[in-house]
């Protein structure tokens, strides 16, 4: 069984927002199925990654390792605030709804369950959200490139909340 936490640091938690129906549970769980596990080999990964309306993101990790694997269950209505990863992010929406907005052009990217999207990290700011008011979605996440001991998500600072409002209940 895996270790069961509350995001990777608990601040995280504080800034999200929420429809009625999520508060009277966590709105977003977070259970790490493997945690900071590295590659035997030398491994480096190459990441092509191109958002319709989007320049392709070239990401390059040298060391691939330090992966960090998780079980996200987010609740109907929650959003995450505005953050940022220390290296990508694969993810796989195993079911609902999944929303995902950068904060460079704040275009909300929708990912229904079967889908999987992959996000840059080193400082590509955004956010998420379940846009059910009733349905529970679940992603599992893979962080590449989280240093021992860090974090796999680093809150920031998101764009003008007047030109791209976070979803609220």
């Amino acid at each position: 069984m895996g270790i069961r936490t509350i995001v990777s640091t608990a601040t995280l938690l504080a800034g999200l927002a929420l429809h009625p129906a999520a508060e009277a549970q966590n709105p977003i769980e977070i259970e790490v199925l493997a945690l900071h596990s590295g590659f035997t080999d030398d491994v480096s990964i190459q990441i092509r990654n191109k958002f319709v309306g989007r320049k392709t993101d070239a990401l390059n990790l040298k060391d691939g390792g330090n992966m960090v694997t998780a079980r996200v269950t987010i609740q109907p209505g929650a959003v995450f605030p505005w953050h940022t990863h220390p290296g990508p992010v694969l993810i796989s929406v195993v079911s609902g709804d999944f929303v995902y907005t950068l904060a460079e052009d704040c275009i909300d990217r929708w990912y229904a369950e079967g889908s999987a999207l992959i996000d840059a990290g080193f400082g590509n700011i955004h956010s998420a959200y379940n846009p059910s008011e009733t349905v529970v979605t679940e992603v599992i996440a893979t962080f590449l490139g989280v240093p021992d001991g860090a974090p796999v998500t680093v809150l920031a600072e998101g764009p003008d909340p007047d030109v791209c409002p976070l979803p609220s209940p």
